[in-house]
């Protein structure tokens, strides 16, 4: 008789950046700006900026070594899921070029664009789709290209973006083993919606930058802190804070009224820039792969941004 699921929970991770390295230093080539004043206002050093490769390239490459760290194969897999707002293609959709890529036959396979937060948003309808018995093994993906959407002359977006892919495999878990994935705390603020755009058939990314980092800054803690409350997970045994990457202030002040001193605070923005969707799971998966969170300690993940929207969970470490 098979067991019953009563949750789901991450089993592996992987990412994917793009081999070339764009420092502020190059940047300032391009726009009147510089190191220091980059690093003072938004936290990066660095970013990687893909060339040839696609959405859907960045995305299998992230989900494959995901796929090959669970011990699970292309066979086990019934559900792909890919939150990315920088498809240029309509359709297909990435799920289904990644699954085809992957060699994964006949699974479930949507994108889903909530920008920023795109990643625990997707991670939640896996975790529903799971316990509804839907599915039981899950690819979840955040991959973005936002090198399409920039304008190389706005020194006040240019400098921010970069591309990449992280990745999640997740599994079913059934009676007597406790759920990894505590539940979704999710929501929008539609009536700000202008504050981040990617508009029309030839779209920039334009954003009202203070307008996001007052929202981002003062609406955002308590409401991270209502999905600890959900998991039954108090911030202080927290083992690590992964916000979206989006200011290296704006993590500081949102980590700061959490209230929690002992947790590691991601900072991935610093190399990799913001990379709206595949942020949360590039910096978990660096965590995870150095080694620096441990097996079945709770991570609070927590992603906002373009919509506005905001999504987030605590899981267990795999």
């Amino acid at each position: 008789m098979s067991r019953s699921v009563t949750g789901s929970r991450i089993l592996a991770l992987g990412h994917y950046q793009p081999s070339r390295v764009v420092t502020n230093d190059d940047l300032a080539q391009l726009v009147d700006t510089n190191d220091e004043w980059i690093r003072d206002r938004v936290g990066i050093v660095s970013r990687r900026i893909a060339d040839g490769e696609t959405v859907a390239d960045m995305a299998t490459a992230a989900a494959g070594k995901a796929l090959a760290n669970s011990g699970l194969t292309a066979a086990d897999i019934d559900l792909v899921v890919v939150a990315t707002c920088t498809s240029v293609d309509r359709s297909p959709n990435v799920a289904c070029r990644v699954a085809a890529k992957l060699g994964i036959t006949a699974p479930g396979a949507y994108d889903i664009n909530t920008a920023c937060s795109g990643f625990a948003y997707a991670l939640g309808t896996v975790d529903h789709a799971i316990r509804a018995g839907a599915a039981r093994n899950a690819i979840v993906i955040g991959a973005e290209k936002l090198s399409d959407f920039t304008d190389w002359t706005d020194r006040s977006t240019c400098i921010i973006f970069g591309d990449g892919a992280g990745a999640a495999v997740v599994t079913a878990t059934g009676d007597g083993e406790p759920a990894g994935v505590g539940p979704v705390v999710w929501g929008s603020v539609p009536e700000k919606s202008d504050a981040v755009r990617i508009e029309g058939w030839r779209p920039y990314i334009a954003q009202e930058g203070q307008a996001v980092f007052r929202w981002a800054t003062t609406a955002l803690a308590p409401l991270a802190l209502q999905a600890c409350e959900r998991a039954g997970v108090a911030p202080s045994e927290l083992a690590a804070f992964v916000p979206h990457q989006a200011n290296g202030r704006i993590i500081d002040g949102i980590a700061k009224r959490l209230g929690i001193p002992q947790a590691i605070i991601a900072k991935d923005i610093v190399e990799s820039g913001n990379t709206s969707a595949a942020s949360v799971p590039l910096a978990l998966s660096k965590l995870v792969e150095r080694r620096e969170v441990p097996s079945g300690a709770p991570v609070l993940l927590f992603g906002f941004g373009g919509g506005l929207t905001y999504a987030g969970q605590v899981v267990r470490c795999p």
